[in-house]
């Protein structure tokens, strides 16, 4: 098998897996976290650059949101087994960076793997995460060329991987919906909340041995629960986070952007 084929065969293991899987980078972190305690000093976690770190994933979950928010119905979902797009993304977010939502995963996960405040972990964490989402990217082109042809080739031509050139920005063609994100991006803030408890909960028993969870991240957990809670209580026994009126009348989301049906790889 070529390289390429197995680069793309990987991404699809990969693409269905991951959920999860960035967890393992993330439970790592836990064994980095080193002792805040102040000799003389009475024991206390300090907030100020956790919640620093914490700002730096809420900007890579913001990113998710307008991506999610401004997508054509269809895409830019959180589906596990196969991959989805009814239409071709190229404005928004999409005209200036291919992977917008990969974008703010890594930048979500930053977060986290800069609380120890060593640098080494956010280094090997960012380059484990590069190589995990080059091969997930391989598989999603591929799925994209194959179905939107040479629409796909044009796009990606002109369109950076990874890195955003705004200089490129087109606005996005539809108004932000915010129902999608209500239904797809609860879970990732949930979890941030989470990461960001546990690793302070982690600080408090390495330096004073002690189990306690400071109030500010007590609240922000006991909020993000009931948030998620009722989110996915409304999408499975409701239809009230489904779109409403998310493409004006008039838009056509395959319209220009369907191309060959047939990759023109050699």
């Amino acid at each position: 098998m070529a390289l390429y084929e197995e680069f793309v065969r990987s991404g699809r293991w990969l693409y269905q897996r991951r959920g999860f899987l960035p967890l393992v980078g993330v439970a790592l972190l836990f064994t980095q976290v080193a002792s805040v305690a102040i000799p003389g000093e009475p024991p206390a976690v300090p907030l100020t650059w956790p919640l620093l770190c914490f700002g730096i994933s809420l900007v890579g979950l913001a990113l998710r949101s307008y991506t999610v928010g401004c997508a054509a119905p269809d895409t830019s979902g959180r589906g596990r087994t196969a991959q989805v797009a009814a239409a071709l993304n190229t404005s928004g977010m999409y005209s200036v960076v291919r992977h917008p939502l990969y974008l703010g995963n890594c930048i979500s996960w930053l977060g986290p793997a800069l609380v120890p405040q060593r640098p080494w972990p956010a280094v090997v964490l960012g380059f484990a995460f590069w190589l995990y989402y080059e091969r997930i990217m391989l598989h999603e082109e591929e799925f994209l060329r194959g179905r939107y042809g040479q629409a796909f080739l044009d796009w990606a031509a002109r369109t950076p991987t990874f890195l955003p050139d705004v200089r490129l920005w087109s606005p996005p063609n539809a108004p932000f919906n915010v129902w999608a994100v209500l239904r797809q991006e609860y879970s990732g803030l949930l979890a941030l909340v989470l990461i960001f408890a546990a690793l302070n909960v982690a600080q408090w028993w390495v330096s004073f041995h002690r189990w306690k969870l400071d109030p500010f991240w007590a609240g922000a957990l006991v909020v993000g629960v009931l948030v998620a809670t009722v989110l996915r209580v409304l999408r499975r026994l409701t239809d009230l986070l489904e779109d409403r009126d998310s493409a004006p009348a008039g838009v056509r989301w395959e319209n220009e952007m369907a191309g060959p049906t047939k990759s023109d790889r050699p």
